[in-house]
């Protein structure tokens, strides 16, 4: 067998969306998992659309997503260039090839033309009337040469009967080709349509599979039209199902449908945001959610991927991503939670976090199983950050204020145990829960105050390490602040 050889082909018309995020893993995957090549190829024929930057956008969320290419842009090819618009003269080659098989015919027709006649075969639900297809060469030629607007249609045979598309997900479809239009090959303007395009870029690419969005069945039939006129050998075909919003409709951006690299802006971990896209259709087996690229590259097959559509559930994602988050480890989250503080104004430089590393390696785990995103980790623990913070009105009210409770007691005792204490994690905890074993009272009752005072807030990260963390000065003035506003 040859060597397996499949391609991510992203319009430059905008950032990367994770649906084709997610077509790119599954051709990644493929390619990995078969010791065949990734190629990535540049679909930038939308003149006003297609930019530069919007190809570097593409090529960095591949690049986050760990998505590495064998040939395409920054990595070259000996099936190059890798760009549509670099590709002009393998079309007029395709198109010149074409014409010698007789298998295309210029057609004069007016849009107008064709719209009129178009609307009359769907009425009658018959193809749409092919008029220059039966135009003499002599005349077709004169017209041509006399400069009139034509364009280049693919004659599609009369006989050919079914269209039979094997496809490695949804099996066999059959198509009518009698129902098939004689298709634009090559505009007026001497451009290459979308469907003439993509077969001339993967033979010539020697593409043997095409992985792609299931909204492209429909091209398939006229694409395989063209690999036989062209004399080109079809490649396998695997279709995968559309990602559906929560409500089973299709994503769109009321859905909170994203970028790559906005999920990436919230707070998603590459290898979750990779995980959670990976299981948007294909699945190992019926255990396994967990997993990262090399698990993927070992156990990627077409046969794994389901017809029916995946649906988007942002709870599932957010559980992944603290999963990740547990096992990345305190150095890795600090590298992760930099661009956060720099964006909040905490720090300007990597620099000055890891003049400080232990002590941010020490927050890891004070709030590595709660954090769903990254992003909400710095006002999760801005309280730690701050010299001064804010306190919140319902915890103030709720436990400082709480007639009976005996807060403003509790707070001036801890606050004396505080003054003397060795400060470290172990001998803090040790101090303050025996003054709680003193007072007879519940430890949550004793120590809410304190959480408050330290924290600003009656729900924070684990008390005792968030002591530990801020310096004895910081703490004892928190603790006489909110004595002052509590009461016993």
């Amino acid at each position: 067998m040859s060597e397996v050889r499949v391609r991510f082909a992203p319009s430059p018309t905008g950032k990367l969306h994770i649906g084709g995020a997610r077509t790119a893993i599954y051709n990644w995957a493929f390619a990995r998992a078969q010791k065949g090549s990734f190629i990535l190829r540049i679909e930038d024929t939308d003149p006003e659309r297609s930019t530069a930057e919007n190809v570097e956008l593409i090529l960095r969320a591949m690049r986050w997503l760990g998505l590495d290419w064998d040939e395409g842009p920054e990595v070259g090819g000996q099936a190059g260039p890798y760009f549509q618009t670099e590709r002009a003269d393998t079309y007029a080659d395709a198109l010149e090839l074409l014409k010698a098989n007789g298998a295309v015919y210029p057609c004069f027709c007016t849009p107008d033309e064709i719209a009129a006649k178009r609307e009359a075969a769907n009425k009658e639900g018959t193809p749409v009337e092919r008029t220059c297809r039966h135009l003499d060469p002599q005349e077709a030629q004169a017209r041509i040469d006399a400069g009139e607007p034509h364009v280049w249609r693919l004659k599609v045979p009369q006989d050919r009967g079914e269209i039979l598309v094997h496809d490695a997900v949804h099996g066999d479809t059959v198509f009518d080709s009698g129902l098939q239009d004689d298709l634009i090959v090559v505009r007026s303007d001497g451009s290459a349509t979308y469907n003439f395009a993509v077969v001339v870029d993967d033979a010539n690419m020697q593409i043997t599979h095409v992985i792609r969005g299931d909204d492209h069945l429909p091209n398939t039939p006229r694409q395989i039209l063209l690999y036989e006129a062209l004399d080109y050998p079809t490649p396998v075909f695997a279709h995968i199902p559309m990602i559906c919003g929560p409500d089973g409709k299709k994503l769109s951006k009321r859905h909170g449908a994203a970028s790559v690299e906005e999920y990436r802006d919230e707070g998603y971990l590459a290898d979750a945001l990779f995980n959670y896209l990976a299981l948007l259709g294909w699945a190992p087996d019926g255990e396994t959610t967990i997993f990262d690229r090399t698990f993927m590259t070992e156990h990627f097959s077409l046969d794994h991927i389901s017809k029916n559509p995946a649906s988007l559930d942002p709870d599932k994602l957010d559980w992944i991503n603290n999963r990740y988050i547990q096992q990345m480890g305190a150095s890795r989250f600090v590298d992760e939670l930099v661009p956060y503080l720099v964006e909040a104004g905490y720090t300007d430089a990597q620099a000055d976090v890891d003049a400080r590393r232990d002590w941010y390696e020490a927050i890891y785990p004070l709030v590595c199983e709660r954090v769903k995103l990254m992003r909400d980790t710095v006002p999760m623990i801005a309280y730690l950050l701050d010299e001064d913070i804010d306190y919140d009105e319902k915890s103030v009210k709720k436990i400082l204020q709480k007639e009976g409770a005996g807060a403003r007691t509790h707070l001036h005792a801890e606050g004396e145990i505080l003054k003397k204490v060795e400060w470290n994690e172990e001998a803090i905890e040790a101090a303050l829960r025996g003054y709680v074993e003193q007072t007879g009272v519940k430890a949550r009752f004793v120590l809410q105050p304190l959480r408050v005072a330290v924290t600003g807030s009656q729900v924070s990260p684990p008390l005792f390490g968030s002591i530990a963390l801020l310096k004895r000065s910081t703490v004892l003035q928190r603790v006489e602040t909110a004595e002052e506003m509590a009461v016993d």
